[in-house]
């Protein structure tokens, strides 16, 4: 394949991992952790960029050519390297909007061995299953089938749609952020962002007997003020520095 057809691969690949991704938060969160139907993530869409970026950085990796002359210590080899780069992204990505947007995205700080509540060795070792999934299902039969929907100009339609969407997705959820990045810096704290799609569920719930799955950071009132009255339920302080 040309240079062109990989990354419509890859942009073909991102969607999928970010829609399936999705569908496995949504299911985990609902029978595992909050025991809700909660739309997880950061965007409104059935879209998790993290699981699309890292499907996409699996499909470049697997682009290098490994030879020992062994295939059982290539495949293992390119998996721990795939599960690693994958704990990487998700460390650098939950990095980012904690430093950056005062955000946590996900909190691993419960789990043994946890770097900072981001990455963890449990959730490492799934990424090591992705990986290994990937490796033995994807990287064959399912790449073959996107490059074959890549030959055919028409379907770059679909890609071109679905990047639109996420686009207008994107711009949406990144003004809430904005919003919740303001509070956060002025009440001095790190927003846990699950917990606080928790908090306006059981409110707006509560409020009108129902909470609506698509909008999981809808507000019944004044968003900045319901913020403020239950920041202790899913937010903490920040560490000061000593002088």
């Amino acid at each position: 394949m040309t240079f062109v057809d990989h990354i419509l691969v890859a942009f073909f690949l991102f969607f999928i991992g970010s829609t399936l991704g999705w569908c496995l938060e949504v299911l985990f969160r609902r029978f595992f952790s909050a025991k809700k139907w909660i739309n997880p993530g950061f965007l409104t869409g059935p879209c998790l960029p993290l699981y699309g970026f890292g499907v996409t950085g699996l499909y470049f990796l697997s682009l290098i050519p490994l030879n020992t002359g062994m295939v059982w210590l290539d495949a293992l080899l390119m998996i721990l390297i795939m599960g690693a780069a994958m704990t990487v992204i998700e460390y650098i990505a939950g990095l980012i909007f904690i430093k950056g947007m005062g955000i946590k995205l996900w909190d691993y700080s419960n789990q043994w061995g946890n770097l900072q509540g981001i990455i963890c060795p449990l959730f490492s070792f799934f990424w090591l299953v992705v990986a290994a999934v990937f490796y033995f299902v994807v990287d064959g039969p399912v790449v073959e089938a996107v490059a074959w929907f890549v030959g055919h100009i028409e379907f770059a339609f679909v890609v071109g749609a679905a990047f639109g969407v996420f686009l207008v997705d994107l711009g949406h959820s990144f003004h809430l952020a904005a919003r919740i990045r303001k509070f956060a810096k002025e009440h001095e704290v790190v927003v846990h962002l699950e917990k606080l799609k928790e908090t306006l569920h059981d409110k707006v719930r509560e409020a009108e007997g129902k909470a609506g799955f698509l909008f999981p950071l809808k507000a019944l009132s004044n968003f900045k003020e319901e913020l403020t009255e239950a920041r202790e339920k899913f937010s903490t302080a920040l560490k000061k520095k000593r002088k």
